[in-house]
Parts: C-alpha cells; sequence; structure tokens
C-alpha cells in the first residue's frame, strides 16, 4: 500500500501535537521500569533461574521466585505466574472457579463482562457444558452510568439486599467489546473503600487485561484481591509467546492455585519446560512496550479523529489501557480498517482478514493480527464484531514506529474505500 503525502503529513502533526503525551508516557515507563528492577535486585535474579523444570516441577526456583517478582511488582501478597495458562479468558476462569462456590453469587459492578466470559458464567452457551451456573453459582450485573462512573447507589442495595450470598464483586477495567470508558486505578480504588464498608469479606477482582504498566499502580494497589491477566498483553512484554497470572491476596491466589492444579497442591509444582526465561524477560520489557503501544494508540486517536471518525478516548485525553476505538459506522469500513492494520503488520501482511464465527463470541469477528506470537494483544492487531456501530478495537505495536507504519496504512485504507 502507497501512503499519500495526506496521511504522511497528518502523521507529522499528530506528533507535534502529542508531544507533551509522549513525554508523560515516558516518564511512567520509567517509574515502571525502576520498580520492575527493584524487585530483579530484591530478589537476587540470575542465570540459574532461567533453566528447566520437567515432570512436577519440584524445587523449580526459577518459578518460585518469578511469582514472588510478580507479587511484589503488582503491589500483591502472592501471584502465579504460569505459561500453562493459555489465555486471558483461561486465567479468568481459573480464578473465578476456585474462588465461588454453589449458592454463591458473582456480581459485575462494570457491566457485561468481556465476551468470551459469557459462557464461563453461563449467561449464554448450553446448560450442562460446566459454567459457573451449571455448579449453582449466580449471577448480577450493573451497567455503569453513561458517562462511564459506578452507580454506587445500586451496588449499595444490591449489596444490602443479597449480603453474604454475594461472594465476588467483579469489575472488568478495560472496555472489551463495549463502547465505554476504561476504568482508572484511582475509580477502582474509589469503588473498592465503597464496597469493603459494606462487605468487609467480599471478594474483589478485577479483569486486568490491557490496563498492567498503563499507570504507576496497579488494582491490587488499591486493596483489590485479585488481579488476573494474559502474558501476550501487556505484561509479557512482547517476549513471553504464551501464559496468564494471577496475583492479589495470599487467600485468593491459594484457592486460585487449588483450581490451577489440584487441592493441596496449588502452585508447589508445574514444570516450566524452558519457558522461565521469556516470562522474566518479557515482566524486564514490559513497562517499555506498553508505553510504545499507548503512543501508537495517541497516534491512531489523533488521526481518525482529524479523519472525522469518532474515537474513544480522544488524542489528549487520560488513558488507562492501551485499547483505543475507532466507530467505523458500517461492515465495509470496519473491514477496510482491520485490512489496512494487517497490511501493515510485520508477519503475514500479505493476508486479507475475513469476518468469522471465532468460537466464545456471539458475532462473527474480524481480526488482523500480523504478529510473531499468535493472538498477542500487545503486538499489532485490531479486531472487532460485526454489529452496529462497528466499532474497530485497536491495540498493541511492539515499537512506535512499526505503530506508526501500521496506523497510517489502515488509515490509508480508510480513506481509499471512501
Amino acid at each position: 500500500m502507497i501512503i499519500s503525502e495526506k496521511i504522511k503529513a497528518l502523521a507529522r502533526e499528530a506528533e507535534e501535537a502529542l508531544a507533551p503525551h509522549f513525554a508523560r508516557i515516558d516518564a511512567v515507563s520509567f517509574e515502571n521500569t525502576q520498580k520492575v528492577m527493584r524487585a530483579f535486585a530484591e530478589h537476587r535474579v540470575s542465570d540459574a533461574m532461567f533453566q528447566s523444570s520437567s515432570g512436577y516441577g519440584y524445587d523449580d526456583r526459577g518459578r518460585e521466585v518469578l511469582d514472588a517478582l510478580w507479587a511484589d511488582v503488582m503491589g500483591a501478597e502472592a501471584a502465579i505466574v504460569r505459561h500453562s495458562i493459555v489465555s486471558g479468558t483461561h486465567a479468568l476462569t481459573i480464578g473465578l472457579f476456585g474462588i465461588l462456590r454453589p449458592g454463591d453469587t458473582m456480581y459485575s459492578v462494570a457491566g457485561k463482562p468481556y465476551d468470551t466470559l459469557e459462557e464461563v458464567i453461563g449467561i449464554c452457551g448450553n446448560a450442562g457444558d460446566g459454567s459457573l451456573r451449571d455448579v449453582g453459582v449466580d449471577y448480577l450485573q450493573t451497567d455503569l452510568n453513561s458517562d462511564g462512573s459506578f452507580r454506587f447507589d445500586e451496588i449499595k442495595n444490591n449489596l444490602e439486599t443479597y449480603g453474604k450470598k454475594i461472594k465476588m464483586v467483579f469489575i472488568q477495567r478495560s472496555k472489551g467489546y463495549l463502547n465505554r470508558k476504561t476504568l482508572s486505578v484511582d475509580e477502582i480504588g474509589e469503588l473498592v473503600k465503597f464496597v469493603r464498608a459494606i462487605a468487609p469479606e467480599v471478594y474483589i477482582v478485577v479483569d486486568n487485561c490491557y490496563g498492567e504498566f498503563v499507570e504507576t499502580r496497579e488494582p491490587t494497589d488499591v486493596g483489590v484481591d485479585l488481579i488476573i491477566g494474559s502474558l501476550i498483553k501487556n505484561p509479557g512484554g512482547g517476549i513471553a509467546e504464551t501464559g496468564g497470572y494471577l496475583a492479589g491476596s495470599r487467600r485468593a491466589v491459594e484457592l486460585a492455585s487449588y483450581r490451577l492444579t489440584s487441592v493441596g497442591v496449588g502452585s508447589e509444582v508445574g514444570a516450566t519446560m524452558g519457558q522461565n526465561k521469556p516470562m522474566y524477560k518479557g515482566l524486564f520489557y514490559a513497562p517499555h512496550t506498553t508505553a510504545q503501544a499507548l503512543k501508537t494508540a495517541h497516534l491512531a486517536a489523533y488521526m481518525f479523529e482529524k479523519l472525522g471518525f469518532d474515537v474513544e478516548p480522544r488524542w489528549d485525553e487520560p488513558r488507562y489501557d492501551i485499547i483505543q476505538t475507532v466507530i467505523t459506522g458500517g461492515e465495509r469500513e470496519l473491514c477496510a480498517f482491520c485490512r489496512g492494520i494487517q497490511f501493515g503488520s510485520p508477519v503475514d501482511s500479505f493476508v486479507t482478514p475475513e469476518p468469522w464465527a471465532m468460537p466464545g463470541y456471539n458475532d462473527r469477528v474480524i481480526m488482523a493480527a500480523g504478529a510473531f506470537t499468535q493472538g498477542s494483544s500487545i503486538e499489532l492487531s485490531a479486531d472487532g464484531p460485526l454489529r452496529p456501530p462497528y466499532t474497530a478495537f485497536f491495540q498493541g505495536g511492539l515499537t512506535y514506529e512499526s505503530g506508526k507504519i501500521g496506523i497510517m496504512s489502515a488509515a490509508q485504507s480508510m480513506v481509499e474505500l471512501n
């Protein structure tokens, strides 16, 4: 694809306007890198911890230190980091089933969770497949206000009405496939204080996907019991090729570990099979790589807003995750956006993405992901469900330079379509 002078000029204009925002992102990245490096030093990370184990993986020092390292970086008491966790949805499933029991209620206070959790919870899907609803766990939901804030009155009423039946308050930090704002750590912290005053024993769990290292604090720093995410998003730094994590209070992580392996065994086993090094290295890179993705998102917001599209967040607004949305307005437009991103990717740039019925989704989804690691959302990618208002959810960029090329390619594709 040939990028026009108009698009190149718009990118230069964007970078001039975004200079102070880029400087702020660099400052956050530096502070988070300091935090990571302090943890590496305090835990005396050495080459011996990169070695492989097999079988049960007893006494795998690298695995044990990695868990402790992650806990410190995330402001948590404990953590589990495993290459055997296949996705963010898998990690969330481990956490949900680890804590919830028959007769409990899971209460989502930030609207509907991400689409792939619907069958896990039992909101949709076939009875008998093994969802939370199948095992007797109820589900309750409160949507956010139109301005993206929590509905505190409704939350208070439900916590008082249902009492101890509500075992878990669940928060999705990022927007998922919803057209809403992402929640900041401050907003989550305010909710934590509010919930604790009414129901101090409830577990507060956050789907932290896409939010790690965007701010200098994580939800566990403000009292959340458990945060959960994927290593092929922010915290893997583009180095980890698979895996997920759960971090939080010692008891919450212990319960999750029993679901990961078995009761009584928990996190004491698990062969690392040569995967320790990329997980350590990914954590080291994570603050910087997240900053590259944030800069790419700002650039996308500026350029597409100037081209006449509705975007969220806007180019000059604060960000609490790496996701940028562009409302394309139609199926053709959404597909053109994703195809432009694919063309501007380092891998499979010659491939034309087509919508398809992906497992776990109710609508057909189109995905552009020219990534070194399949499905990696910290790499340049874009996707969206084929339903109004046909929103493209863009994220990633291992380097700002490559992300810029992808954004310019997507913009050119949209301009040529119209």
